[in-house]
Parts: C-alpha cells; sequence; structure tokens
C-alpha cells in the first residue's frame, strides 16, 4: 500500500486528498487551523456537480504525526514553501518522492534539464531563495506535475469543484519511471487524468504562458478572462506578453504547440473567470507573482532575452502589491529580475 500525504489540503490539496481516500492508497493531509478541525471532526467534504460526499482522512498540522511516506505532494502556492521546508521532513524517508502541485516554474525545473546553458542543474531566486528546497527536498526526489482543476474551499473541511481533472505528471529526465506510473494509477484509479509526459516541461510552459500574462493583467484591472480577451488594447497586451515569454521558454528548450492567438482564445473563453491573482487582491492573502512572473524575468535576464512588456506589466503588479499589503518585494528577487543577477553556488 503507497502512503501518500497531501501538504496543504486546500481547494486542489483537498480535492486531490477526497480523491485518492477511495483508492487503496492510505492518505493523509497536512491542514491547519478551522479548515483542519473541520476536517478531524466532520471529514472532507466534497461537492461536485450538485453532489456532496465526505470521507475520513488522517488530518494533522505536524508533518511528525504523520510520518515516512512514499510520496509527498505539496499543493501549497509556490511561494510559501521555501520558509517551511523543515516541516516537510519528518515525511521524507530514504524513497519518498516529491511532487510539487504548483503554478509557475517549479523549484527542481532545471534538474537534468540539459538545456546547454549555465542554469542546468542550478535553483532559480525567485522561486527558490537560496536554494531552500533544492537542497532541503533534494532534486532527485522530484516528480513534475501541472495542474488542471479549478477548486475551492467553499467552508472549513469543503471543497467545491469547478473544473477540470487532469494533474498531467512527468520525471524532469523523462522517463515513464516505475515511481511516477505507480502514483499515475492511483490518481486514474481516484477517477482523475493523470498522463505521464517524456516532455513534463512543454506543459509547464504551455500552462504558464496563460498564467504570467493573464494573471497579472486581471489583478490589476478587476477583469474577468474574457473581458481581458475580448477588449482589443488589453489582448494586444496579453499577446505581446505571450511572445516574451514563449522567447525565453524557447531558449530553455521547450516547445509551444499551440499557436499564440489560440491559447489565448482558450482563456476569453471562459465566462466570468478571474483567475487566482485576482482572487488574491480580492480576498486579501498573499499574492501569487514569483512562480509566476519573476521566474520568467530572472530567465530572461540569464538569457539576456528582452521582456518590455512583461517587465512593465510585472512592476505595476508588484507594487500593486506591495501598496495592498500583500507581497513583500525581496532584494534578492529584485536583482534577480532587473538584470543584475549573481549565479548562486552549487
Amino acid at each position: 500500500m503507497s502512503r501518500i500525504c497531501i501538504f496543504g489540503a486546500g481547494a486542489i490539496g483537498g480535492y486531490l486528498a477526497h480523491a485518492l481516500a477511495g483508492t487503496e492508497a492510505e492518505v493523509s493531509v497536512v491542514a491547519r487551523g478551522p479548515h483542519l478541525e473541520a476536517i478531524r471532526e466532520n471529514g472532507l467534504t466534497l461537492i461536485k456537480d450538485g453532489e456532496r460526499s465526505t470521507v475520513q482522512v488522517q488530518a494533522s498540522a505536524n508533518a511528525a504525526d504523520l510520518g515516512p511516506q512514499d510520496y509527498v505532494i505539496s499543493t501549497l502556492k509556490a511561494h510559501s514553501v521555501p520558509a517551511i521546508v523543515d516541516q516537510f521532513q519528518p515525511l521524507l524517508g530514504p524513497d519518498t518522492a516529491v511532487v510539487s502541485a504548483v503554478n509557475g516554474i517549479p523549484w527542481w525545473y532545471f534538474h537534468k534539464a540539459d538545456t546547454g546553458t549555465d542554469l542546468d542543474n542550478r535553483w532559480l531566486e525567485t522561486v527558490d531563495p537560496g536554494g531552500a528546497q533544492w537542497r532541503a527536498f533534494r532534486p532527485e526526489r522530484a516528480i513534475g506535475c501541472v495542474v488542471y482543476p479549478a477548486c475551492a474551499v467553499s467552508a472549513p473541511g469543503e471543497i467545491t469543484h469547478k473544473s477540470g481533472d487532469r494533474f498531467t505528471l512527468g520525471e524532469p529526465d523523462g522517463n515513464r519511471s516505475d515511481r511516477a506510473m505507480r502514483l499515475s494509477k492511483l490518481l486514474r484509479d481516484a477517477g482523475l487524468r493523470a498522463p505521464v509526459k517524456p516532455r513534463i516541461r512543454d506543459e509547464i510552459w504551455i500552462k504558464l504562458w496563460g498564467n504570467c500574462s493573464f494573471n497579472p493583467v486581471s489583478a490589476l484591472t478587476g477583469a474577468s478572462l474574457d473581458q481581458i480577451g475580448g477588449d482589443a488594447a488589453c489582448r494586444a497586451v496579453v499577446r505581446d506578453m505571450m511572445v516574451e515569454c514563449r522567447n525565453v521558454g524557447q531558449a530553455v528548450g521547450a516547445r509551444f504547440s499551440v499557436p499564440i492567438e489560440r491559447r489565448i482564445q482558450g482563456g476569453a473563453d471562459i465566462i466570468g473567470h478571474k483567475p487566482s491573482t485576482r482572487h488574491d487582491v480580492e480576498q486579501g492573502r498573499p499574492m501569487e507573482l514569483d512562480a509566476l512572473v519573476s521566474t520568467v524575468l530572472e530567465l530572461a535576464r540569464r538569457l539576456q532575452i528582452p521582456t518590455p512588456t512583461l517587465d512593465a506589466v510585472a512592476a505595476l503588479v508588484r507594487m500593486q502589491g506591495q501598496v495592498l499589503g500583500l507581497y513583500n518585494r525581496r532584494p534578492d528577487v529584485e536583482v534577480a529580475i532587473t538584470g543584475d543577477y549573481i549565479p548562486c553556488a552549487d
């Protein structure tokens, strides 16, 4: 029996835990506050297609209560993980895989990347300051995961599923490893789609394409995806941002199989939806900017690729976050994205 711990049982983490609870896996969650208390007292409830179902899962605020796992799936926002890597340690046995189910460029991205640049086998300061995750987790543990479902915590202990059921997996070296295939089977047994892709980084960039453009524009304007895509001027800004993002991705070997206009229209066709960064603004939560935008700018500076539109929009949204008290401007990030980048040590 595989042991799986979901670290961060919020919207996506709760959805995963609820699904996996119906498989042969032994599932546990690390949660906190009223959400944790509700899960302990009443179970974890999922509302999907108008139907409610509740499962029982082991839940704790302390990973030491749960012990070593076969898989640890981190569903925390990327910027929150480096400061708490020590809290993961009780979950990590000799062969534990760490699955970062997060948006943006993940901490392990350049492990076995073979880009032919000096980025290979290095971390990015914007997403992993000081290599906190690289050192604590070790990149050989990493399995890539691109998250597509949309969910929300509708009440403590309660997750509402809105759309999507795909969690694409992939090893950093592209192999269809036994551990990746076992996890894929467990997710498929849970009723989810979980293909194992040989080029997981391509999928990361295709999703990041929308995150680094639609997200900051929506954060600044309050507009939904269809409003942004339906406004000629805003659509042009998004297009320019996507061109720049694609230039950076291609420079590190990513393949973009979707035309830009189709990618924009895919967002514009979603009526009334505002991306997660705008929800951060509206709900007063820390804004997820560095993994979605700053990472692209750090790469651009390292590779000497001009990104004028991304630079301008990113500057505005970082200032917005600072003024609202939702984003802490870190000096190391400012250095990394303005061009005076100092490579980190091995």
